[in-house]
């Protein structure tokens, strides 16, 4: 099987080189000037203080799976997660492989969402943290898989610099040593993201690598309420949870519907 994360990486170089050409990066700087002292909510600190600390994930298309929820709006979802129980949300901004845009975390902002959203992509260059600060995101995704060491370390101290907080994305043991460069958030991806498989086993396995009092995210693969206990248990605050709103219907209600079997502790 090829490997998918980097098709992605190989693509989303090309892409921000585009988008650098239609908007130089000293515009975008201009602009998020602007914002400077602005007020964004906090991720972190809403997880530290939730009862359930579910994040929400507005996702319409995956590359394994392709369209989940094609119709999907931007509009409607993530205020809806928030009615319905959501403490963060993360928005997907990769349009080719995800059908994301940094336009969904405009519109749901406009639609009155107040929790703290995440600018979930393939973070390659400080041009997009320039976008996902005048998206109106609370944080953005930094993946260790995509990034050295230090390229992870100077696009850490750039997002604080703009406001933005950091949720850092592991999946191996090699990965957890990218905790030590001092992230928001610590995230275990549960989703292999070479080849897409996912294992929630994978969170259990690693949450004894991160910092003890890391606010610690296990990402993917959660589907079941009582995975939710048991993750607590091990030390997670953040539950990262997307396909298993966004396969249904009414992505909300699904949120309302789980949040009411998680068992209680």
């Amino acid at each position: 099987m090829a490997d998918i994360l980097e098709e992605i990486v190989a693509f989303k170089k090309k892409e921000v080189e585009r988008y650098k050409k239609e908007l130089s990066q000293a515009f975008l700087e201009s602009r998020v000037e602007i914002l400077r002292n602005s007020v964004t909510v906090s991720m972190k600190n809403a997880l530290t203080q939730s009862d359930t600390g579910i994040i929400a994930e507005f996702k319409r298309k995956s590359p394994s799976k392709g369209w989940i929820n094609k119709d999907a709006s931007s509009s409607v979802i993530p205020l809806s997660y928030q009615n319905n129980g959501a403490t963060a949300l993360s928005i997907l901004t990769d349009a080719n492989y995800f059908g994301g845009s940094t336009t969904h975390i405009r519109m749901a902002k406009a639609s009155k969402v107040k929790i703290p959203i995440l600018f979930k992509n393939f973070i390659i260059d400080e041009y997009q943290i320039y976008q996902a600060r005048l998206s109106g995101a609370s944080a953005i995704l930094l993946i260790a898989s995509c990034l050295t060491k230090e390229q992870c370390q100077d696009f850490i101290n750039k997002a604080h610099e703009l406001e933005l907080e950091v949720l850092l994305e592991m999946h191996t043991e090699a990965e957890t040593e990218y905790a030590e460069l001092g992230p928001d958030m610590c995230g275990i991806n549960n989703r292999n993201l070479g080849t897409f498989e996912t294992d929630v086993n994978n969170s259990f396995s690693l949450v004894s690598r991160l910092p003890f009092d890391a606010v610690k995210v296990s990402e993917s693969g959660i589907s079941n309420p009582e995975t939710i206990q048991q993750l607590r248990q091990a030390g997670f605050k953040g539950f990262l949870i997307g396909e298993t709103f966004m396969k249904e219907p009414d992505p909300g209600l699904a949120l309302s519907s789980f949040i009411a079997q998680i068992p209680v502790q």
